[in-house]
């Protein structure tokens, strides 16, 4: 699997950076700018099924996380700090039981290792009865998905994957069939067999509730070198409601 990614600075420690799902990598695109230019050379990575990374196969965490292993080893990063946020948090937790010390540290943002229940099936089914290939601009999609997702900035970031093929119609970067049927796998648990001993960050919306106190001991539990952040103000997409505290609690981690 040739993952597609954008590689940010030229010398210092390697970040990799996973996006959630129904993203790809230029929702991190001034993070990764901001943090390469404290030393460190940043790498964001289109998850299979999403952005330019090729569409095709599974979409569940073994297979995400073999396709890190791969990115990682095509890169010849062998002391990577590994970040993910939602799936793409997920996915590194998936990597770290299965591949203990081939990293640096690890960054979750916004998601546990617990089962979490399918929340996008209004969403999806907006997105499926969107006739994408016959709208003439975005603002007709916008206002075809406000029947199905109120949160104006949940559907800017979605169409943010909205895009004009040679041909000049619209389509999607991110796989639809494939995140419709197989959208349950996005919320299945992380499970290991030994703690991974690895320093390792959770940060966290104040106001999300993935991330709830009582889940914390559960989470130590697999992750027993972990602290937890609270960004206040803040909900799931916690990097782009508050990015200048996020980089703040993110620079302070990757430079202890």
């Amino acid at each position: 699997m040739n993952l597609n990614f954008k590689k940010i600075g030229e010398t210092g420690p390697a970040l990799i950076i996973l996006h959630g799902v129904f993203g790809f990598l230029d929702n991190w695109l001034t993070i990764g700018k901001t943090i390469s230019e404290q030393g460190f050379v940043v790498y964001l990575v289109d998850q299979r099924h999403h952005g330019r990374s090729p569409h095709e196969g599974s979409l569940d965490f073994p297979t995400l996380a073999e396709d890190l292993k791969e990115f990682l080893e095509q890169q010849n990063l062998t002391s990577a700090i590994l970040l993910g946020h939602s799936m793409g948090g997920k996915t590194v937790m998936e990597y770290a039981v299965r591949y203990p010390d081939t990293f640096e540290k690890l960054v979750i943002v916004d998601i546990g290792p617990k089962q979490y229940p399918i929340h996008h099936t209004k969403l999806l089914q907006g997105l499926n009865a969107l006739p994408v290939s016959k709208i003439e601009n975005r603002q007709q999609a916008d206002d075809f998905l406000s029947k199905y997702e109120p949160i104006l900035a949940v559907r800017q970031f979605l169409l943010k994957n909205l895009y004009r093929k040679e041909d000049g119609t619209f389509d999607w970067r991110f796989n639809l069939p494939v995140l419709t049927t197989d959208m349950a796998k996005v919320g299945s648990p992380i499970t290991a067999k030994k703690p991974v001993e690895t320093p390792t960050l959770f940060i966290r919306g104040e106001k999300s509730n993935y991330i709830l106190d009582e889940d914390w001991d559960d989470i130590l539990k697999i992750f027993p070198n972990a602290k937890l952040d609270t960004i206040a103000d803040a909900g799931h997409w916690v990097q782009a409601e508050q990015p200048k505290v996020f980089v703040e609690h993110l620079l302070t981690f990757l430079k202890s």
